[in-house]
């Protein structure tokens, strides 16, 4: 009988963020997966983890995911750690693999789930929800993401200041997340657009690192952490369009 893969989301950072089916998984006698950018490297993820007071099993494997672009590398790992767990997997063991925030949001395990499915379509894979770094970061700064007919992006920063320009016209609220390497030019860009006091800066949400800034000019020309993000609510750039309010009723033609 072959195991089933669980992408086990733990949430941002604070061990009660766990739901209780991840908490459920982590407590079962499955094998841990964790990820790490380097061989005996350390592992966000496995922190959540261990900080929620858990004891990291014998039965508990690193998978390496490098932190690069080149897709060739990636795809090399990628195989690595699908056949690795697959191993586990083919002994009748369940294997999870543990992923901070939500398994299905910008998360290494779409990666990983996919390639073993591709090398073993009868392996079952289950994907456990979490809350994301963006839905903690505005809870924690009381920024709502979205009022009544609100809409939301959330993307990567490293899209580039025209994305980021492009969007502040058709959205109310924007999400940059992994905002490291260009705050600067979002800063500027904010100021520019009179947006600096719409927006609030969040490293590492829901840890018991997190640090909010309200004061995102004053972030200019510091250097932050990898996992940051800047929430832009309330944009008055927004350009709105008509909207269709209420239900249509079906037309029935006897």
């Amino acid at each position: 009988m072959i195991g089933t893969l669980y992408g086990a989301s733990l949430g941002p950072g604070d061990p009660d963020l766990i739901t209780r089916r991840s908490w459920s998984l982590l407590q079962s006698d499955a094998y841990w997966t964790y990820p790490v950018k380097k061989k005996n490297g350390s592992s966000y993820a496995l922190q959540i983890a261990l900080q929620a007071g858990l004891t990291k099993p014998e039965n508990s494997t690193e998978l390496i995911f490098p932190m690069t672009h080149d897709k060739e590398i990636l795809a090399k790992y990628w195989l690595q750690a699908a056949q690795t767990v697959i191993e586990t997997l083919q002994q009748g063991h369940d294997v999870i693999f543990l992923v901070e925030g939500d398994a299905s949001t910008f998360s290494t395990f779409q990666h990983l789930s996919k390639t073993v499915k591709g090398l073993n379509e009868n392996i079952e894979v289950e994907t456990i929800p979490g809350v994301t770094s963006f839905n903690a970061a505005a809870a924690r700064a009381e920024m709502p993401l979205a009022d009544t007919d609100d809409t939301v992006a959330i993307i990567p920063a490293g899209y580039g200041l025209e994305m980021i320009d492009s969007l502040l016209n058709d959205f109310d609220t924007l999400v940059l997340l992994k905002v490291k390497p260009i705050l600067d030019d979002i800063i500027e860009l904010l100021q520019q657009k009179d947006l600096l006091s719409n927006s609030c800066f969040i490293e590492k949400a829901g840890s018991t690192e997190e640090r909010i800034v309200h004061d995102v000019a004053s972030l200019h020309g510091e250097k932050v952490n990898y996992l940051s993000l800047i929430m832009i609510s309330n944009n008055h750039h927004r350009e709105r369009g008509e909207m269709i309010r209420g239900c249509r009723k079906k037309t029935i033609s006897c």
